[in-house]
Parts: C-alpha cells; structure tokens; sequence
C-alpha cells in the first residue's frame, strides 16, 4: 500500500462531468495496442545487440456493446464508442541478450454522430512507457529453438488527464509495473509457438470527487486501480526466404484481482474488476527490396469479459531497423 502512494501520479481537473449519464464500461486497452507484436517485451523475437528498430502505428477501435459486470448490455446513450491510437515506439539491441524499449501514444476518442449524451471526446499523449526484455536460455535442437525470456515493464501518465472519464478517457491515469515470463519454441519448419504469464501491478489515480463507492463507501479523490494478471498463447508460423513473412494467430485473457462491477444506471469507473478475452490475428511482411524496413497488421476482438467493451480493433504498423554501429564506424573512418 506504502509503494502505491509513493508511486501514484496527481492530478488536477478543471471539470466535474455528470457521470450519472455514462452507462458506459471501463476500457481496458492499455495492453499498449499497436505495439503489443512488433518486437516488444510481449513477443519472442529479440534485436541483436547494436540494432535499433523505430515503429509507427495506427489502431482503430470500436464497440457499441459492453458488460456491466457479466451482463452485455448495448451502448444506449452514446452510440458506437470509437478510440484511436496513434503510436510510436524504439526499441534497442543493448547488449547481447538485452532488449530495451521505450513507446509514447497519443489517443483520440469520440462517439458517433449523433448521440443522446452529447458527451465529448478527448485527445492527447497517454502513457510513457518504458520496458526491457533479458534472453535468459536459448537452446537449439533436434526439433528446433527453444527460449525463455523475461521482461520488466513501466508506465506513467505524461498529462493531466481526466482518468474518472469512462469510457472517454486517454487511460486508468495511474502508473503501472509489468513482470512478464515468456517462453517461444520454434520448429524447423517455421512454425512457433509462445505463452506469456504477465503481473500487472498498477497505483493509484486522482479523480474529480471526493467520493466513490467500491463495495463500500470512500471519502477520498484517490481510486486504487486494480492490479491483474495476463495470460496468452499464439501460434505462428514464419514464411518465404529469410522469414520474410509471419502469421500470427493468438488469445489473450486479462483478470482483475479485485475490484468492483459497474452499478445498474451508473458510470465505470478506474476500480472496476475488468477481465476480458480476446483473439487476435497478426501479419507482418518485411521486403527485400526495402532494406530495414517491414509492415504490421493485426486484428483483434474481445469474445468475453467484465466490465468492459466488447471491442473490435485493426491496426497497421510500419518498422524501421538498422545496425547503428555499422553507420558510427563507418562515420569514425
């Protein structure tokens, strides 16, 4: 509790919407989105040392349903709910076996035209996010490459954003630390297989009222979001010389370790338990002709969840990748 408050981020808001009108659900998109395939700390692919990759992304995400706890219930005052993010990210080969990544969205969201609320989008800078990935065993054999990775991961809001302003909101507004354990096996023939367990431990955010309920009564701005815990699995398979071609098919389950459900004609809100699963489809192509560079789309819908949207989202990414020590020696000479 003592490293929640040291840790959790302050805010200060201009406003106080009337949430009463938002029968609306928490979303939990901050699985960082666009960048969750792109060699992340969630994938298995590692950059060797003195490599530098830069992506740039889109992602476009609607829904018009959502679960006020486990019931699905349709969007009745504010229409298909749309958000968009637009993202960059760096990634760098350090040192041999060590990854290091750094990523910075910016998110706009909006209901469609019109709707009973006439409530008002938001745009702006989300969360930096910081990570590094360590290569701790890579064994090669008979039926193919085995490796374990880890990741440790960081994230906190960059704005002033209202986080109590569901499902509106830039992000949940409070920092987060990831521990992820990852395992990625791939076979002769090109096809691989990965499984991820990740802890999401997350702080506290400052809301725009001194009170809330949360399975009992709070007389505080500050909402202790929920920590959870991140499964998945994928398979894929590496296609054309060079593995110039992956398709990816993968699952994903989020679980809340506490929290509460959204109330009958009330407003989400960052204390909310929120599960969800979700499948996804990915395709990445990296070109000869285009020395370095690689495209990314990906696919992904929520199946089922809690107290959140049930989600259909489309991304596409370009990557960018290089040996810097190559180009500083040859500058040296």
């Amino acid at each position: 509790m003592l490293l929640k408050y040291l840790l959790k981020s302050k805010f200060q808001f201009v406003e106080a919407l009337p949430a009463r009108e938002l029968k609306v659900t928490l979303m939990f998109l901050l699985i960082v989105n666009l960048t969750s395939k792109a060699q992340t700390p969630t994938d298995g692919i590692m950059m060797p040392n003195n490599n530098i990759c830069f992506f740039l992304g889109y992602e476009n995400a609607k829904f018009d349903e959502y679960w006020e706890g486990t019931k699905l219930r349709k969007n009745a005052t504010i229409s298909t709910v749309e958000r968009q993010t637009y993202a960059f990210m760096v990634a760098v080969g350090l040192i041999k076996n060590l990854n290091i990544y750094a990523g910075l969205p910016y998110v706009s969201t909006a209901s469609s035209s019109p709707n009973g609320g006439k409530l008002a989008g938001v745009k702006g800078i989300q969360d930096l996010e910081l990570a590094a990935k360590y290569e701790a065993l890579n064994l090669e054999g008979k039926w193919g490459n085995f490796r374990a990775l880890a990741s440790l991961g960081f994230s906190t809001p960059l704005t002033n954003y209202l986080s109590d302003y569901q499902p509106y909101s830039l992000g949940l507004g409070a920092p987060q630390i990831s521990y992820r354990g990852l395992i990625h096996h791939k076979f002769p023939f090109g096809g691989y297989l990965r499984a991820t367990v990740s802890y999401l431990w997350r702080g506290y955010t400052e809301v725009e009222r001194d009170y809330y309920y949360n399975n009992g009564s709070y007389y505080t701005p500050w909402m202790d979001v929920p920590s959870a815990w991140d499964y998945s699995g994928a398979f894929g398979v590496f296609l054309m010389k060079n593995d110039a071609l992956r398709l990816e098919a993968n699952y994903s389950m989020l679980r809340s370790s506490s929290g509460d459900d959204i109330r009958p004609y009330n407003a989400s809100q960052p204390t909310n338990k929120v599960n969800s699963d979700h499948v996804g489809f990915l395709v990445q192509y990296i070109p000869h002709y285009l020395q370095g560079f690689g495209v990314i789309a990906q696919y992904r819908s929520v199946l089922e969840g809690r107290n959140t949207g049930k989600v259909d989202a489309v991304s596409f990414g370009l990557t960018y990748q290089f040996n810097y020590s190559i180009n500083v020696n040859h500058h040296e000479q």
